[in-house]
C-alpha cells in the first residue's frame, strides 16, 4: 500500500469548489473503478454539537445519499460503504436499535431513488444478527434494484474481515475434505472466489473519515494495494467536494504493485 493522504479540511466555500474539482476529474482521467469507504466520525460529530449520539447516524445516513450520487457523477463504477461493524454490537443496545431503525427508514426512503438511478444494492455480513425487520428491508432493496448496473452498491453490515477470512478458509477446507478441491488448486483466485466480493474488483481507493488512520478490520484481503486517503471530516460532512477532493488525489498517485517505474 502507498502512503495514507491527509486531505486538506474543507474550507467551506473558499476555494476550489466541487464543481471544478470535478472538471478536474473529467481532464485528468483514471477515476478509480472502486472506491471504499470507512464512514467515521458520526458519535463525535453529534458530541461537538452537543446532540445525542443517534442524531449524529441521521445525519450520516444523509451524507450516504450524497456521496452516491457524488460517486456516480464522478464516474465510479462500485462503491464499498463500512456501516456497521462485529464490534460495534458492544455498544449501547439503544443505540444499537437507533441504528437499525435508520437502517429500516433508509431503506424505506431510499429504495425508489436507489432503483430509479441504476444502483444495484449488495449487503454483506453477519445477518443473522440483525432484528428481523432490518433483515427484510435488506431483502427488499437488494431484490428491487437487482437489474442495475449504472453504479454498483456494496452496504458491510455487521460485517468482520477477519471472520470473512475464517469463512473462506472453512469453505475451502471443507471442499477439500469432501474430495472435491485438491490443496494444490489453491491459490490466491480460489481463496478470492470464497469471499463476500467474489466477482467484484478489489477497491482502487479506500477512504476513512474523521482523520483516524487505520483500517479497522475491513475488507482486508481487498485493499491489499489500495490507495489510502485520510479525511479528517467527520462523515456526516462529508459529501460531493470532500469526495471529488479524494478522486483528484487518486489521479495523482503513482500505482507501480511493487514494480519500478518505466
Amino acid at each position: 500500500m502507498s502512503a495514507a493522504h491527509r486531505a486538506i479540511a474543507p474550507d467551506h466555500g473558499q476555494g476550489t469548489d466541487a464543481d471544478a474539482l470535478l472538471a478536474r476529474l473529467r481532464v485528468d482521467g483514471g477515476v478509480p473503478r472502486h472506491v471504499a469507504i470507512i464512514m467515521d466520525g458520526n458519535g463525535r460529530w453529534a458530541r461537538k454539537r452537543a446532540l445525542p449520539r443517534p442524531l449524529g447516524h441521521r445525519s450520516g445516513m444523509r451524507a450516504v445519499r450524497a456521496v452516491i450520487e457524488a460517486a456516480i457523477e464522478a464516474g465510479v463504477e462500485w462503491l464499498s460503504l463500512f456501516a456497521f461493524s462485529t464490534e460495534n454490537w458492544q455498544r449501547p443496545s439503544s443505540e444499537i436499535d437507533a441504528l437499525m431503525s435508520l437502517l429500516e427508514e433508509y431503506v424505506a426512503r431510499e429504495a425508489d431513488s436507489l432503483r430509479e438511478n441504476g444502483v444495484c444494492v449488495r449487503v454483506f455480513g453477519d445477518r443473522a444478527r440483525l432484528v428481523e425487520s432490518a433483515a427484510r428491508a435488506i431483502e427488499r432493496v437488494e431484490r428491487e434494484t437487482a437489474h442495475n448496473t449504472r453504479l454498483f452498491l456494496n452496504l458491510f453490515i455487521s460485517y468482520s474481515a477477519r471472520a470473512e477470512l475464517v469463512r473462506a478458509a472453512q469453505q475451502l477446507a471443507t471442499e477439500v475434505a469432501e474430495g472435491r478441491l485438491a490443496p494444490a488448486e489453491i491459490d490466491e483466485a480460489a481463496f478470492a472466489a470464497r469471499l463476500f466480493t467474489h466477482g467484484c474488483p478489489d477497491p482502487d481507493l479506500l477512504i476513512r473519515t474523521s482523520g483516524e488512520q487505520r483500517i479497522s478490520n475491513f475488507l482486508l484481503w481487498q485493499v491489499a494495494y489500495a490507495e489510502l486517503f485520510i479525511s479528517p471530516v467527520y462523515w456526516p460532512d462529508f459529501g460531493r467536494r470532500e469526495l471529488f477532493d479524494a478522486l483528484v488525489s487518486f489521479q495523482q498517485r503513482d500505482r507501480r504493485f511493487g514494480r519500478v517505474s518505466a
